[in-house]
């Protein structure tokens, strides 16, 4: 992806579904529709609280690859500054 800027490196993604690990104890999973220069767009999504759950975050997220996404909202708009990392889905590696 050389040479391209967050805008378009994001763009090339929408319409996939992807996993946002967030600075605080939750994760989104869901189908990417659009941002802005201050949030991320996700539809099918499912906003997980780790404080609510045993599991950790690589676990939910593999269960999730393995089991499906588990939805719970139908849109969802995610702060980019509280973004630590975005995967495509297809990307997660099953042991």
């Amino acid at each position: 992806m050389e040479g391209l800027d967050g805008s378009e490196r994001l763009t090339q993604w929408v319409g996939q579904v992807i996993v946002i690990d967030l600075s605080s104890t939750y994760v989104c999973l869901g189908r990417f529709v659009g941002f802005d220069r201050e949030f991320l767009e996700l539809v099918d999504a499912d906003l997980h609280d780790f404080r609510d759950s045993p599991a950790t975050r690589e676990v939910y997220v593999y269960d999730s690859v393995r089991l499906g996404i588990r939805r719970n909202r139908s849109r969802v708009l995610l702060r980019l500054a509280d973004v630590v990392a975005i995967t495509r889905f297809d990307d997660i590696l099953e042991s």
